[in-house]
């Protein structure tokens, strides 16, 4: 019994790890840096960044990218890929990851959003082949840490990954507050979660912005890690402070 549950407590906790890790590389490198080319990683760094994904979530960096964009090319109006305006907070919860492949599978939106990220050298070899990747993540905990607290680990992950990044589309466009005047919004404790993520209103106010964080009691984990690899000189940020829109400082204002 004891063995049971110490193999339960070693995969929470390596799940938090993994999960953690994941998700820094997601808000820093896919939506950041490549997103919104708020800030400039080493291209050592990036690759690092790209291997994490490619081992924990399997995700294509310019299939992120391209829903991403289009997403704030049609942020709540047609043609918007998750919008909880027009399908229903409850329904993008459940079906993000089906909207996301369906975004993708269409020809166009590579073509259009992501057009700026051509397959390299590491994509061909590596990163292009996303099962792999999560194969070999997967193969790696049950190698690590044993067959099934390994395997478990990694479907705490997933399913917390998944989830947690499907209610920034869902609940970061129904539940908040919303300092600006736009259909996103912000929670502190969704962006705990998400690195940062959770404090969508203010993304959608200044999207090119590299700090999502725009008041002193609000926490974005993400800009942490974006200082400390400035201060280290492994990554240059656009500008450091807030470039709202001109709509969303004409509503603050």
């Amino acid at each position: 019994m004891n063995s049971i549950l110490s193999s339960v407590l070693t995969a929470v906790l390596v799940a938090a790890v993994v999960c953690t890790a994941a998700n820094t590389c997601t808000t820093v490198y896919l939506h950041r840096a490549l997103s919104h080319r708020a800030l400039t990683i080493r291209p050592s760094v990036a690759v690092l960044f790209r291997a994490v994904l490619w081992l924990s979530t399997g995700i294509k960096p310019k299939e992120w990218v391209a829903v991403h964009r289009k997403h704030h090319a049609y942020t709540d109006v047609d043609g918007d890929p998750h919008s909880p305006v027009l399908l229903g907070w409850k329904k993008v919860q459940a079906k993000n990851v089906a909207l996301y492949r369906a975004t993708v599978l269409d020809p166009t939106t590579i073509d259009r959003y992501a057009k700026d990220l051509p397959d390299d050298r590491w994509d061909k070899v590596f990163f292009g082949h996303n099962k792999t990747g999560l194969l070999s993540g997967i193969a790696i905990l049950m190698i690590v840490f044993g067959p099934w607290t390994g395997l478990l680990a990694a479907f705490i992950h997933a399913n917390v990954y998944l989830a947690s990044n499907a209610a920034v589309n869902a609940l970061g466009h129904h539940f908040g507050r919303r300092p600006y005047d736009n259909r996103a919004t912000n929670l502190q404790w969704l962006a705990f979660f998400t690195m940062g993520e959770g404090l969508h209103n203010n993304h959608h106010a200044a999207p090119s912005s590299p700090r999502l964080s725009h008041r002193w009691f609000q926490v974005d984990p993400g800009w942490w890690v974006i200082k400390a690899l400035t201060t280290l000189h492994l990554a240059t940020v656009r500008f450091s402070d807030i470039r709202l829109t001109a709509t969303a400082k004409a509503s603050f204002n």
